[in-house]
């Protein structure tokens, strides 16, 4: 397993403890002082001292009671802003947050009686997503140096004004080197997990986002959104096949056969109808 040595690469990563049980505390400290490249910022015992310290210590990851008098651990996330959190790891003794706690994009969720080892692979898992964040601005500066920098945040509700706006090329991930692939050679984007695999011009790659934030930078023009897992480059389809189950595939011209979801399935009837050659 990757250890934190070898995944930070600049200052030690920041942690804060949040939770209105002392003996909680006291045992996430004490596990964290295992994670000697882990610096302990700060304990808070309530929601609103979370806030004040998360703005004023600019904390790498938070361990997060969900469950405290005031402001819960959600309320701390609303009052900072989804965008604006560092990475959360959600602990508390009621599993069933478990299905909020990742709507709001927490890296891990861990349930009270935990085990050393538990704790220890979600810790694991908040410094990879430290160490790729700053692999994902590292390659937003490069594409900036291109010439070609990510997309401009939009209002909700607006419309792009030239189409400059959009990506013309992604910064991947092919074994241990990065490389430039232009998105007109890309047929087909799948999440796997916190990434996304590329597949353009007969090979694979990862690109360190997720697919949601991919999709932002995306022409709708050339690309659509087929599935919660998967986009598709519009001019890549060759048709559409119908199971037997009656489940809808869109097939490319490679013969990938991508699932449609039914919640998008009259919107790429839709777009693919008004394609003209």
């Amino acid at each position: 397993m990757t250890t934190p040595e070898k995944v930070v690469s600049s200052r030690r990563p920041r942690a804060l403890i949040v939770d209105d049980e002392p003996v909680a505390r006291r045992g996430i400290r004490q596990l964290l002082a295992e994670h000697h490249d882990i610096e302990i910022v700060g304990e808070c015992d309530n929601g609103e001292a979370a806030v004040q310290a998360i703005r004023r210590d600019n904390p790498d990851i938070v361990y997060l009671d969900i469950q405290m008098p005031g402001v819960d651990g959600f309320g701390v996330i609303r009052t900072i802003g989804a965008q604006a959190m560092p990475c959360v790891i959600f602990v508390t003794a009621f599993d069933e947050h478990a299905l909020a706690a990742f709507a709001v994009a927490a890296t891990d969720y861990i349930v009270k009686p935990f085990s050393a080892e538990r704790f220890h692979e979600a810790t694991y898992r908040a410094l990879e997503r430290i160490r790729d964040r700053r692999v994902v601005a590292a390659h937003e500066q490069l594409l900036d140096a291109l010439g070609d920098g990510p997309r401009k945040e939009l209002r909700a509700g607006s419309a792009p004004s030239r189409a400059e706006n959009y990506a013309t090329r992604l910064l991947v991930s092919a074994g241990t080197r990065s490389v430039v692939v232009p998105l007109k050679d890309v047929t087909l984007f799948e999440a796997d997990g916190y990434y996304v695999r590329v597949s353009a011009s007969n090979a694979r790659h990862t690109l360190r986002e997720s697919l949601k934030e991919l999709e932002l930078r995306l022409d709708p023009s050339e690309f659509l959104r087929v599935h919660r897992s998967a986009i598709v480059r519009i001019s890549s389809v060759r048709g559409l096949e119908r199971t037997d189950s009656e489940r809808l595939m869109v097939v490319l011209y490679d013969g990938a056969r991508i699932p449609v979801s039914r919640t998008r399935r009259e919107d790429v009837i839709r777009t693919l109808g008004n394609i003209r050659g």
